[in-house]
């Protein structure tokens, strides 16, 4: 796993990272009937540990958890955050904010950094100090961490003129790739300027930044992982996966074990 601690080039500055937890889950019920997502477990740990992990391993130890949906058990559990080594504040949804909007009600709070927006219910190891330092070399507002995805089309996919009605070309189930938005973010504070209440970063913040003509940067990564568990059956297999890979580590005997 890749782990950087390297952010002194932030004028001193210690970086804020903000984590948004506050929704319902509403694709993974039933198991978020009675736990918010970014508390269910995975390998013996919750999700947002992962996520708090991280941040702190590469240096960044101010988080701010943006809760909601059942919040108390997020809140119970993390508390200021000094049992995870970090410094932990909340950010209180009453209903639902959406990715942007939860920011909004605290934009003072982040109006003098460059800060961070992650998902709560995200697992990755990405090199959060190459992310940085490409939104650097950007001199974007914003900066988009991507992965590029392969899609394969179920069908053929025939491109005609209009008039004509003559076929131009034509791809039997064709191979589409695409750079898809991670959900995580690298954000300067003039990008607090285009947030207003109840929006979403991907639907309506970054399409008004592009409007105005704003640079937009992508961070693009393959070798780190990312999982999206969004879905009943990603987070079962993910399960699975994770308690098999606890077995193992279980099972392996110390090193020293066939030493003479």
């Amino acid at each position: 796993m890749l782990y950087c601690r390297s952010i002194d080039w932030f004028n001193g500055d210690i970086m804020k990272a903000v984590v948004l937890c506050g929704g319902e889950g509403t694709r993974l019920r039933p198991y978020t009937y009675t736990v918010p997502k970014p508390m269910l477990w995975l390998g013996g740990r919750h999700i947002l540990e992962y996520a708090v992990e991280h941040l702190r391993k590469s240096g960044i130890t101010d988080i701010i958890l943006s809760v909601g949906y059942l919040k108390e058990q997020i809140m119970d559990h993390f508390g200021d955050g000094s049992k995870f080594g970090v410094n932990i504040e909340y950010f209180v949804e009453d209903e639902a904010l959406f990715t942007a909007g939860a920011i909004y009600p605290h934009k003072s709070k982040l109006k003098d950094e460059r800060f961070l927006v992650f998902m709560g219910d995200h697992v990755t190891n990405i090199n959060i100090d190459k992310f940085l330092k490409t939104h650097e070399k950007t001199g974007a507002i914003a900066t988009i961490a991507v992965r590029k995805k392969k899609v394969s089309l179920e069908y053929g996919m025939i491109e005609a003129n209009e008039k004509s009605k003559i076929v131009k070309s034509f791809q039997e189930k064709p191979v589409m790739n695409y750079l898809i938005n991670t959900g995580m973010y690298v954000f300067e504070p003039k990008a607090l300027d285009y947030i207003k209440p109840k929006e979403d970063f991907a639907k309506d913040i970054f399409p008004r930044m592009l409007e105005a003509k704003e640079k937009l940067g992508v961070y693009k990564f393959s070798r780190e992982y990312w999982i999206d568990i969004g879905r009943v059956k990603d987070y079962e297999r993910m399960r699975e996966l994770f308690s098999v890979i606890d077995l193992a580590r279980d099972l392996s005997p110390p090193l020293d074990m066939y030493e003479e």
